[in-house]
C-alpha cells in the first residue's frame, strides 16, 4: 500500500525554517471563490470532501474547481497537483487525516499551499492531533489550526460521512476566514 511512514518526531522538515508570517491571507467572504479539494487515499476521504464541497457551494456560494486525490497517504501531494490547486483555486480543503501518517502529511500539504498564498484548511480525526501538531511545529508553524472530526472516518456509512461533513462546515468556514495560527502562549 505504501513504502514509508511519516514520523514528524524525528527531526525538522527541509523547509521548517520558513517564517510563520508566510501563511496566506484570509478572504473576507467565501462567496464566488473557487474551492479546491485535496483528498488522500484513506477510505471515505473523497466522499467527505465531496460533501464539504457541496455544502460550501450551497451555503456560501463557492464553486468547486478542482477535486483531486493524492497518490498515497504518507507523502505530500505531488508538485504538479499542488501547482494545479494554486493556479485554479482561491482556497483548498484537504484531508482526511484519519491516521498518524496521513494527519501529518495533510498538515504538510496545507502548509505548502498556505506558503504559496492559498488559504488551506486541513481536516484530521481527533485521535491524531499529536501527529498533526508535531508536523506543524516541524514545518515552522506551531499553533497551526485545523478542523478535527471524531475518529474514525474510514468506517462511516454514507449518511455518517454526510453528517460529519455537515458538522465540520462551521470550523472550515472559520479557518478560511480567520487567521490560521493560534498565538503561542
Amino acid at each position: 500500500m505504501f513504502d514509508s511512514i511519516i514520523d514528524p518526531t524525528i527531526g525538522p522538515a527541509a523547509d521548517s525554517n520558513q517564517d510563520q508570517a508566510a501563511l496566506a491571507e484570509r478572504p473576507v467572504s467565501l462567496s464566488g471563490l473557487r474551492l479546491g479539494l485535496l483528498a488522500n487515499t484513506k477510505r471515505n476521504a473523497e466522499q467527505f470532501l465531496d460533501q464539504v464541497g457541496r455544502l460550501l457551494a450551497e451555503q456560501y456560494g463557492m464553486t468547486t474547481v478542482v477535486a483531486t486525490k493524492k497518490p498515497n497517504i504518507v507523502d505530500t501531494a505531488p508538485e504538479a497537483t499542488l501547482e494545479q490547486l494554486r493556479a485554479s483555486c482561491d482556497v483548498v480543503v484537504t484531508g482526511v487525516g484519519d491516521c498518524g501518517s496521513c494527519s501529518a502529511s495533510a498538515v504538510a500539504d496545507g502548509l505548502l499551499l498556505e506558503r504559496s498564498g492559498v488559504p488551506a484548511v486541513v481536516i484530521c480525526s481527533d485521535a491524531f492531533m499529536v501527529s498533526a501538531d508535531a508536523m506543524a511545529d516541524l514545518r515552522g508553524a506551531p499553533g497551526y489550526r485545523y478542523v478535527t472530526t471524531p475518529h474514525p472516518v474510514a468506517n462511516l456509512t454514507p449518511d455518517g460521512v454526510s453528517e460529519r461533513a455537515r458538522q465540520a462546515i462551521p470550523g472550515i468556514v472559520a479557518l478560511l476566514t480567520e487567521p490560521a495560527l493560534t498565538p503561542a502562549p
